[in-house]
């Protein structure tokens, strides 16, 4: 047997039960119209001991919690344009900016000021500003891997889902009681809430035009997930040698991310087919369901519930900030 067959019939009982279980949670959310991130994770926690146990199983889902991911997040890019700055108007696009990295400076502050590690902060300040799990995921991956690396993220992933799905209820009532026109609660909703399936859930149900210019919103936003990172990776390679809390082996440029940036490109200066970018939509957001199902398996419920109330805090504050310097902005233009 060659080393590439023995590799991939290691890798088949923990891809293929993650897999599975993915697909159990798509249909659950479509179902049940709940989020299919939050799905996923709690099937996947149900069955850890699959992981736990350190079987034939370990091997797949620690394959599917990393590479099956990093392929979804390059998908991701076939969903933006750099057009879709300029229809947006570089005012809102500015305020955009503005509002990712304020929220994602606030996080790293906030976990400092009570004792948390500060890559926490910054973890769950950049999926709350950008594109909720998705963005979660990407930016673990160029984190140092320190021990509650897997635990942190999975903590992220829960909560930025949770204040999603409580946003895409919410924020379309606060849009009609503030009176806001199809524009401005398309930016509200596009600029604030976490995921893009509540994005478009919540955009929609206000109107078609307010789902359209929320879903531009968003998109621009997702567009911020390249020089986020990219500026991590800068910090935490110039911290790493002197900052205690950086514990762990230090990233290198991952090819992930020059995937994402050549499918941006692509999209913005080819005009491809549109099965060809709802194709590859759907199957990011498969592979995303899929590697967030083998995080929820590898996850440990007991050193989740030693962690406490801090991390919901910390996510909940970074929520009601970006929230609060959207609306400042709406008002005031």
């Amino acid at each position: 047997m060659t080393e590439f067959a023995a590799k991939c019939k290691s890798i088949w009982p923990g891809f293929g039960i993650a897999t599975i279980t993915g697909m159990a949670a798509l249909f659950l959310s479509e179902h049940y119209g709940a989020p299919a991130m939050l799905f996923a994770l709690l099937l996947g926690m149900a069955i850890s001991f699959l992981y736990q146990a350190d079987g034939v199983c370990k091997c797949g889902i620690d394959f599917t919690a990393s590479t099956l991911l990093r392929a979804g997040v390059v998908l991701l890019g076939l969903r933006i344009a750099l057009g879709d700055l300029v229809v947006l108007g570089w005012q809102t696009a500015a305020m955009l900016a503005f509002a990712i990295f304020s929220t994602i400076v606030l996080g790293v502050v906030m976990a400092k000021s009570v004792g948390m590690q500060k890559r926490f902060g910054a973890l769950t300040g950049g999926s709350v500003a950008i594109c909720g799990a998705s963005a979660a995921l990407a930016i673990s991956t160029i984190l140092p891997a320190g021990k509650n690396h897997e635990r942190d993220t999975l903590l992220t992933v829960i909560g930025v889902t949770a204040m999603s799905t409580i946003a895409m209820i919410v924020y379309p009532i606060i849009a009609g009681q503030l009176n806001m026109n199809d524009t401005e609660a398309g930016i509200f909703l596009g600029g604030t809430i976490h995921d893009v399936a509540q994005v478009v859930g919540a955009g929609y149900s206000v109107s078609e035009d307010a789902g359209d210019m929320a879903t531009l919103t968003k998109l621009v936003r997702v567009a911020m997930l390249l020089p986020v990172v990219m500026i991590m990776m800068v910090i935490v390679k110039r911290a790493h040698s002197s900052v205690q809390d950086l514990d762990g082996e230090m990233p290198k440029l991952p090819v992930f991310l020059v995937g994402f940036v050549a499918l941006m490109l692509l999209n913005s200066f080819v005009t491809l087919p549109e099965v060809v970018i709802d194709s590859g939509s759907q199957i990011s957001r498969f592979f995303l369901v899929v590697s967030i199902t083998a995080i929820g398996m590898k996850s440990n419920l007991g050193k989740l519930a030693e962690v406490g109330m801090l991390p919901i805090v910390l996510i909940v504050t970074e929520t009601l900030w970006i929230a609060l310097l959207i609306l400042g902005y709406l008002f005031l233009s």
